[in-house]
């Protein structure tokens, strides 16, 4: 019986990947129906019946940017503990993490967690027949507030992850990728750097103290998609968060201020020998914060700059036209804080010093001078074109539907979309790019032999 439950369980979750998209594409919109539960934390939910499926994400505010700069990498590795075991309490016996694993697959359900820079979070993904979500809410409930942090199993995690750091040192991309977030980001949290050192000064105590500050009910968001009502997500978001103390944030210090990324006033360069074929680049500076009202005409103007693949107008004057790369890009990266602006590519070492010039040259042209019309519009059809592919499963919904929840965009966000990247001008790209960059004060950070 177990066995024919997983798999009806798998092809289920597999069935999730697709399933939302016919349902969604006859929706005139998408409704995102928000309310706060008792506790004060946040709900947003989208119902999707078509696929008898819940997904789930709860954030906290409790990612890298929060750790203490002698203890980098403290969120990420509390995060990677979660699932090691829970503690006997309440009546429900303790578990290690050979029979956590064992339960979950028995419910043929999916529970985890992670931290990036802003934020913990946590994921559950469910059949919804009763017996099966109601024992996989209990089950996540316990993960989520009841972590055990058994001593043996952190002390071959931390040096699991020592060796993987000693390991990541011979990858070029690793190395360059360490050296630019510093230049980027001096001492901000965003560019803090986790070594061996910082991580043989956590312990578990640590690890309970970090997981009982930022695990906060009062402080949750939580994004659920799928074929469950209103009333049911709120009894189920109530319970996923039951096992933690019940306090009102009111009652509670507020989080301490992380500052922002302070802006670059002078242009860098570093270089940094390595044996490799290939040279590798990043240029770049601190970017916008995902809040920014520039948001909209900074992807579009990035979408034609760096972003859209082999239109963008890098890959066209460092490709197509010099042959330079096999492939070059520009992303920003908003979040809280202002993340960065990045430029990256690869090529060969004796070429380096022309692409990283005609790259300089392009960003410098792109801001001075915006877009042409017929790049703008091009942008716009294959951003707008291939908007259902942001939201044609149930998992890349939940993504949209907990950015929405996480940095308070309006609940008609995935409605107006579309029209939004459509109202973007010309002029309102070459302005925002004016406002966000300084290509005259750029990091540049170029990895490779012979340099």
């Amino acid at each position: 019986m177990i066995f024919a439950t997983k798999k009806i369980a798998v092809n289920a979750i597999l069935a999730g990947a697709t399933g939302l998209f016919c349902h969604i594409s006859a929706w005139a919109a998408i409704p995102i129906q928000h309310w706060t539960l008792a506790s004060g934390a946040q709900v947003y939910l989208v119902e999707s019946p078509a696929v008898a499926m819940l997904d789930v994400q709860i954030d906290f505010d409790a990612g890298s940017r929060r750790d203490p700069p002698a203890q980098a990498g403290l969120a990420g590795m509390m995060a990677g503990m979660l699932d090691k075991g829970v503690q006997a309490r309440q009546g429900a016996p303790a578990l290690d993490e050979n029979a956590l694993g064992v339960a979950w697959a028995d419910l043929g359900a999916q529970f985890g967690a992670g931290a990036s820079a802003d934020r913990l979070n946590f994921s559950l993904r469910s059949l919804t027949e009763p017996d099966l979500l109601d024992q996989a809410v209990a089950l996540a409930a316990r993960g989520i507030a009841e972590p055990s942090f058994p001593e043996p199993i952190w002390q071959r995690e931390r040096q699991r992850m020592q060796a993987a750091l000693k390991e990541s040192y011979t990858r070029p991309a690793s190395v360059i990728g360490r050296a630019y977030a510093q230049a980027v980001y001096g001492a901000h949290p965003y560019g803090q750097d986790v070594t061996e050192a910082t991580l043989a000064r956590i312990s578990v105590v640590d690890l309970r103290a970090a997981h009982a500050a930022g695990v906060v009910a009062c402080r949750a968001r939580i994004s659920m998609v799928g074929a469950v009502t209103r009333a049911q997500a709120d009894v189920l978001a109530a319970r996923l968060l039951s096992r933690l103390p019940q306090v009102p944030c009111s009652s509670l210090p507020p989080l301490p201020e992380v500052a922002e990324v302070e802006p670059l006033t002078q242009p860098e360069e570093k270089r940094i020998p390595f044996d490799s074929a290939q040279a590798h680049v990043l240029i770049g500076q601190p970017g916008f914060k995902r809040a920014d009202p520039d948001y909209f005409a900074l992807t579009v103007g990035n979408h034609i700059l760096g972003g859209g693949g082999f239109v963008s107008r890098l890959t066209q004057e460092v490709r197509e036209k010099r042959g330079l790369t096999y492939g070059v890009s520009s992303n920003f990266s908003p979040g809280l804080h202002a993340g960065s602006f990045t430029v990256g590519l690869q090529t060969r070492p004796d070429q380096a010093a022309q692409a990283v010039a005609l790259v300089h040259q392009v960003v410098s042209d792109f801001v001075a001078n915006g877009p042409t019309e017929v790049e703008l519009q091009a942008a716009k059809d294959n951003l707008m074109g291939g908007f259902a592919l942001r939201i044609d499963s149930n998992g890349k919904l939940l993504g949209n539907i907990a950015s929405i929840a996480w940095n308070n965009l309006p609940l008609d966000y995935l409605d107006t979309w579309t029209q939004q990247v459509d109202s973007v001008t010309a002029d309102d790209i070459k302005a925002a790019f004016a406002r966000k960059l300084q290509p005259e004060k750029m990091v540049t950070v170029i990895l490779g032999s012979s340099l």
